[in-house]
């Protein structure tokens, strides 16, 4: 699968291996979850990062426009929400190598300019299946734009720096290997969205002019492990809303509010609410 169709630099990051039409909305295909994912390596029991859903589903909401919706490559892709529900019972475990996963997409709800010749949205829903069994579903909807278009609505916008000022919390606690994977920091009591690396290999693969809706999504994550002392760690679903682009600077404020395994979220930046959204626990 060629990198530019699902907008990754790094070759190592792409996930799907075939697509194929398989309806006049319907589309098969084939991803591989590698064993050794750097920044989302298999757990302790073998299982895969949740986050391999949300980047399959990513990869192919981007991949399917460009593909077979004659969406140009210059357009803007703007994610407006994402949500996952996991089976953890049917799950796959990680074997030698990468499991094999079929998606099953079905994409609904096309909306296209006044021509009606030019696609400017869609949404699309992906069955995941290890072998014949499913073990997850997930769901999203985009807009896209004209580089145009994009452009006056994102002037002015900064770009990412590095920050080493704030402290941070310990990897582990997070259920992380790596310093350079935490993306968040804290000041006065509050957990900002903070990247240690915005140059991240997987998170910020390449130059964005606003956090990108995976960094918003571990963002949340690890704010949720930081909240609940580590208990919390690895959510079986989610739902988010971009309700606005978050911008780089200045940092976004996490806030959690947690109910038994339930933790809503959502990020506010110079007093407005960008993100909303749930991440539920086992």
């Amino acid at each position: 699968m060629a990198r530019e169709y699902v907008h990754r630099v790094s070759v190592a990051e792409v996930l799907l291996t075939d697509v194929r039409r398989c309806g006049p909305l319907g589309f098969c295909a084939a991803a591989a979850w590698t064993r050794s994912h750097p920044t989302f390596p298999r757990g302790r029991d073998d299982r895969h990062s949740p986050w391999m859903i949300v980047e399959t589903l990513r990869q192919l909401g981007i991949y399917l426009p460009l593909r077979h919706f004659d969406v140009p490559p210059t357009a803007r892709f703007l994610i407006h929400d994402v949500a996952y529900e996991l089976d953890p019972a049917a799950e796959p475990r990680a074997p030698h190598g990468a499991s094999e996963i079929t998606c099953l997409a079905s994409v609904s709800d096309v909306h296209t300019e006044r021509s009606g010749t030019t696609v400017t949205g869609l949404r699309m829903r992906v069955a995941f299946l290890a072998g014949d069994r499913a073990f997850a579903h997930a769901a999203g909807g985009a807009r896209f734009l004209d580089a145009g278009r994009y452009a006056a609505l994102r002037s002015g916008a900064a770009p990412a720096e590095r920050t080493d000022r704030r402290p941070r919390p310990e990897p582990a606690l997070l259920g992380l290997e790596s310093a350079s994977d935490v993306v968040v920091s804290l000041e006065g009591g509050e957990v900002l969205l903070d990247p240690a690396d915005p140059s991240h290999p997987f998170l910020f693969d390449h130059g964005t002019d606003h956090v990108p809706g995976m960094a918003l999504l571990e963002a949340a994550r690890q704010a949720v492990a930081l909240h609940s002392g580590g208990r919390l760690v690895r959510p079986v679903s989610c739902r988010m809303t971009a309700l606005r682009f978050t911008e780089h600077r200045p940092p976004a404020v996490i806030h959690c509010s947690e109910y038994g395994r339930s933790v809503l979220f959502h990020c506010r930046q110079g007093g407005v609410q960008t993100v909303t959204g749930m991440l539920r626990y086992r």
